[in-house]
């Protein structure tokens, strides 16, 4: 073995010890849970709320005290260096995390808003490669859904599947994709989101009514996404972080998991006008909307008062509720889906099919998967042992990818009824 070799083992070596550091300081940095708030509380609320009383919710945070963790992570930023594509990796996560450890200790205030913006964006920042922006985005999907509503009242998706059954049907299909016990799934009546996925478990919501399209989209999202980027991440011999979603690759990764929707037929007009107005409610709490005011907007927008009342949570997790702050993660679904979206078509007339199967690897942002390139080819960073379905096919996904190609350079301006009519 030469000295070069040495010395990259050497390297090696030390960017796994950084990164077992970097999963040690990172345990207690809990986001979703310190800023949740109490099912009890919810199913109070939304008992008033429908009644018509609609008063702001009371609640209260634990603000946990992450400095220790802050210190470690600053540690760990300036021992890793950018000199290598390893050593920025875990200075970008590293970075992420100690944010994120800023933000919880604010719980509770306006404090969250600002480095949560940072995490997850703003509804203003613009699309790449586009002249508009984010909310640009968001007010186009909500007024095509609006313009569609009296088809997409009529679409049936049949009878209601009870969490426990959709439970049970879920376990049997990922037993056979996996092998058995690799995924487990249960039913959690704390859990405020509909269903939630790790590594290992996913959890549905208690006391919710699924239908045969949720399950559809539970498996190409939370299955064939989360819980399959996160057990890739679990085989990587030098990086074990990338088992973890940082802060940095939520982005990306939920982009991912609603291309995924969208690549196995799992998404419709009425799931990206939801995602759509998040983006809106979290622009109208930035310019000083209450909690109330909020819950009227999704209601006004033909949500249930149940759903109305969870999606103005998921506005303000962790903030006041008077207005003029806001938990921007849902930002990240529709920006992460188009970032997605334009990755996956640069690549393919990049002839890099090989950078999509990358990014199956582990929790990457997009970026990673460019700059890390390097290290999967030498076996640093190995490949994915899962994919989804929809990637298993290559040549179905490029011809996928091949038309949108085309098809986006046909300006829908200039295009009169009377051509499209010839021949029929």
């Amino acid at each position: 073995m030469d000295a070069r070799a040495i010395l990259d083992a050497t390297l090696q070596q030390r960017y796994a010890s950084l990164d077992q550091r970097l999963l040690a300081a990172v345990r207690p940095i809990r986001i979703l849970p310190t800023v949740a708030w109490p099912a009890s509380l919810e199913d109070r609320m939304i008992a008033d709320y429908a009644a018509g009383r609609l008063a702001l919710p009371d609640v209260r945070y634990v603000p946990p005290d992450l400095s220790a963790a802050r210190a470690e992570l600053a540690a760990i930023e300036r021992e890793a260096g950018r000199e290598d594509a390893l050593g920025d990796y875990l200075c970008r996560t590293a970075e992420s995390w100690r944010i994120a450890a800023e933000m919880l200790e604010a719980a509770g205030t306006g404090g969250v808003t600002a480095p949560s913006i940072v995490l997850y964006g703003h509804p203003g920042d613009p699309i790449p490669g586009s002249g508009k922006s984010n909310l640009d985005a968001a007010r186009y999907f909500v007024d095509l859904a609006d313009e569609l509503g009296a088809d997409l009242l009529a679409d049936e998706h049949g009878e209601a599947i009870p969490a426990e059954v959709l439970r049970d049907d879920l376990a049997r299909t990922l037993d056979g994709f996996f092998g058995g016990g690799v995924i487990s799934v249960e039913v959690d009546p704390e859990l405020t989101a509909k269903a939630a996925a790790g590594a290992t478990r996913i959890r549905l919501r208690g006391g919710t009514a699924f239908t045969a399209y949720d399950r559809h989209q539970l498996l190409a999202h939370e299955a064939y996404v989360h819980s399959l980027t996160a057990l890739n991440g679990r085989a990587q011999p030098v990086l074990a972080s990338l088992a973890r979603t940082s802060p940095r690759v939520t982005a990306t990764q939920e982009g991912l998991a609603v291309f995924a929707e969208l690549m196995s037929g799992a998404i419709d007009i009425s799931r990206l006008k939801r995602i759509s107005l998040r983006i809106l409610a979290i622009d109208m709490a930035l310019r000083g909307a209450d909690f109330v005011e909020v819950y009227r907007f999704f209601l006004e927008r033909g949500q249930s008062v149940a759903d109305s009342f969870h999606s103005a949570q998921r506005v303000f997790r962790g903030v006041p509720l008077t207005g003029g702050a806001a938990f921007a993660k849902d930002n990240v679904y529709l920006s992460g889906l188009l970032a997605v979206h334009t990755f996956f078509r640069w690549a393919l007339r990049q002839r890099r099919m090989d950078l999509l199967r990358h990014l199956f690897a582990g929790k990457l942002a997009l970026h990673d998967v460019v700059s890390l390139a390097p290290h999967f080819e030498s076996g640093t960073i190995v490949a994915p042992r899962w994919l989804p379905p929809w990637m298993q096919h290559v040549h179905g996904l490029a011809g996928k990818l091949a038309f949108s190609l085309f098809v986006n350079r046909i300006h829908m301006g200039r295009v009169q009824a009377e051509e499209l009519s010839l021949g029929l």
